[in-house]
């Protein structure tokens, strides 16, 4: 059974049953990678932090009709993609009552306060602050599919065909996707690209 090859899916199952234990598990693990996603497809912290828990709210209510049918993991990134296209298309109806991403001169804390923790010493960590928020607007700058599969790919490690299953489409339109997004990312870093810290894992 799947569940046997993916610890999550049989961490799930007992939530399915009722298991309070194995949820809190699941959020605890699973909390920081889903912020790191929705934090960089939004541009926005708090708004991050809000839309997480509401994945979680969804995890917990759906639980009922959970089955095993691919990674726990990609069941849980389909779920946040959705809350983030849902708010995207929302700003796009309504952008008077949506906070634009804040200007990282402006933040109280680091344009990076979602990613995990990394240790620099103080001009790389410098520099790395620079770079990440290269990053973070070339990333804004994608269209919102493009920019969710990149994400997953370099954040979170997904393989193509769990990206696919996320995202809905096809193995070779992810791999499209991820493609011309890389191509599109390279073109506005190119100043950065010596630094090695913009890698896609090769797949």
């Amino acid at each position: 059974m799947a569940a046997n090859l993916d610890p999550d899916a049989a961490l799930m199952l007992r939530v399915k049953r009722g298991d309070r234990k194995a949820f809190e598990e699941l959020v605890n693990k699973y909390k920081q990678p889903v912020m790191n996603v929705i934090y960089r497809t939004l541009g926005d912290a708090t708004e991050a932090e809000d839309l997480a828990q509401n994945v979680f709210v969804q995890v917990f209510k759906s639980a009922h009709r959970y089955r095993v049918s691919a990674k726990f993991s990609t069941w849980l990134f389909t779920i946040a993609r959705n809350l983030c296209l849902n708010e995207i298309r929302r700003r796009s109806r309504h952008p008077a009552a949506s906070l634009d991403a804040p200007h990282p001169e402006q933040e109280d804390q680091p344009l990076r306060q979602f990613e995990d923790a990394k240790t620099f010493s103080p001009p790389d960590s410098l520099l790395h602050d620079e770079l990440e928020r290269k990053i973070q607007q070339a990333l804004a700058d994608l269209p919102a599919n493009q920019r969710i599969a990149i994400l997953l790919c370099r954040e979170e490690e997904l393989s193509y065909e769990e990206i696919a299953r996320v995202l809905g489409c096809s193995l070779s339109a992810t791999k499209s996707l991820i493609h011309r997004g890389r191509e599109a990312l390279k073109q506005k870093l190119k100043p950065y690209l010596r630094t090695g810290v913009w890698k896609g894992p090769e797949k």
